[in-house]
């Protein structure tokens, strides 16, 4: 199917993409979006002929445990809600830990690398398997960026993508923003990846911003478009016509005319590499292939492996052997930052009430507190944390943080923490 020219909807930017000429589709964060209707925005850009496409971020696929059947079916309805011609997801893994290692679940927050094993890929291709019989329309799944990699990979990315698409018939997003990282981080060849991969089962490609600190190149969807990135869009087109590009951008949005100007540039990129004609590619789509069985034990030792790293990085446990221990540093420190920025989105009552404190409060907080069920939670395990070592100075902010916390933490059993907020209130209404 061919999409065209696209841009990611996020709603602080709803009315500007709705004004944008000249875009042919749009794709929206599924797990923002309601499984039982749509924002006003989306179902007028629909009613105008425009694609919606969903674009899941918390399967986490590439994870040692199959996929979560009601996650999947919260997919699936979201899918049959837009009318959409496919989903689309990460080769990633977002969480670990739990029964596999019978140790304490453990999110990410983020999206992570899966090592380029063959343990690995085995098992990514059994969940792909999973998730596609679960879902009414194709799937298509993005190579991500990434800061840290892993020791004794045996295959390329585009061995890895190659053996993915040959075992199971997925489709691929390439996003070659994120290409262009993993050469700045990881110095892994744009084309060479490229070459490898099977480029007939793109579905379609993502193009975004990011920016280079102290030599690493952080992947933030809040920067303009590169020059780099474009040229390795440019790379990709001079080997396959793809059904579809689209910008991303997901924070410190410009204005409409700004992403205009973008969306004209990878038009004109593409327009000037050239390149092989739809027509041309070797196939018309990948076929849904079977995939092999899973070695025994495959799913043990990638459970393993996953949750030595994601406890290193967000409970301070010592780095696997083989990891650069700077790096494993760099994302530790960008997994806390970016739980600081959420959790700010989601409950931005939190930085008013503890003012310029807040962010080194909740990154003292997160060095020692792991995520373990999404950000709302974490939210409030930062605000118990706070109230059960003693709260805050300031009455006022001691009040409000407390109502904040009752208000929201729902019917719990009169934990420690409860027993120290009521004490709090009664001391507080005393006054």
């Amino acid at each position: 199917m061919k999409l065209g020219i696209g841009i990611g909807w996020r709603p602080e930017i709803a009315a500007e993409v709705e004004a944008l000429t000249g875009v042919d589709w749009v794709e929206v964060v599924a797990e923002n979006l309601c499984a039982d209707h749509l924002p006003d925005s989306l179902v007028r850009l629909r009613e105008r002929g425009v694609t919606v496409v969903p674009h899941g971020v918390s399967l986490g696929l590439g994870g040692a445990d199959r996929p979560d059947a009601e996650r999947l079916a919260g997919l699936a309805a979201r899918a049959e809600l837009l009318g959409t011609p496919l989903v689309t997801e990460h080769i990633a893994f977002v969480r670990a830990g739990g029964p596999l290692t019978a140790s304490p679940r453990l999110e990410a927050g983020h999206l992570l690398p899966v090592p380029r094993t063959w343990d690995a890929l085995e098992v990514l291709c059994e969940n792909v398997a999973i998730a596609q019989d679960a879902l009414p329309v194709p799937l298509a799944l993005e190579n991500i960026a990434a800061l840290v990699s892993w020791p004794d990979e045996e295959l390329t990315e585009g061995q890895f993508l190659a053996e993915l698409v040959e075992r199971t018939g997925v489709r691929l997003l390439i996003d070659v923003a994120n290409l262009h990282t993993n050469h700045v981080n990881l110095g892994q060849d744009p084309a060479k990846a490229l070459d490898e991969l099977p480029v007939e089962a793109i579905a379609y490609v993502h193009v975004a911003g990011g920016v280079e600190k102290n030599g690493v190149w952080h992947d933030t969807h809040a920067h303009p478009v590169t020059a780099p990135v474009l040229d390795v869009l440019a790379e990709l087109r001079s080997r396959v016509d793809p059904p579809g590009v689209l910008l991303e951008r997901d924070d410190a949005f410009p204005p409409g005319a700004e992403l205009a100007a973008e969306l004209e540039t990878i038009r004109g990129t593409l327009r000037a590499a050239g390149g092989p004609s739809g027509t041309e590619r070797r196939n018309t789509g990948p076929r849904r292939g079977t995939p092999a069985p899973t070695r025994p034990g495959a799913r043990d030792r990638t459970a393993v492996a996953q949750t030595a790293l994601l406890s290193a990085l967000v409970a301070g446990t010592p780095a696997p052997e083989g990891f650069d221990h700077r790096r494993l540093r760099v994302q530790s420190r960008a997994l806390a930052a970016k739980r600081a920025d959420v959790v700010a989105k989601v409950a931005p009552e939190l930085p008013e009430i503890l003012g310029d404190g807040y962010r080194a409060a909740f990154l003292d907080y997160a060095r020692t507190r792991p995520m373990s069920d999404g950000y709302r939670r974490d939210a409030l395990d930062f605000v118990e944390r706070i109230l059960v070592h003693g709260g805050l100075p300031d009455p006022v902010a001691q009040r409000r943080l407390t109502h904040w916390w009752e208000d929201r933490s729902g019917p719990r059993p009169p934990s420690r923490t409860t027993r120290i907020v009521r004490a709090a209130r009664a001391v507080l209404a005393g006054k």
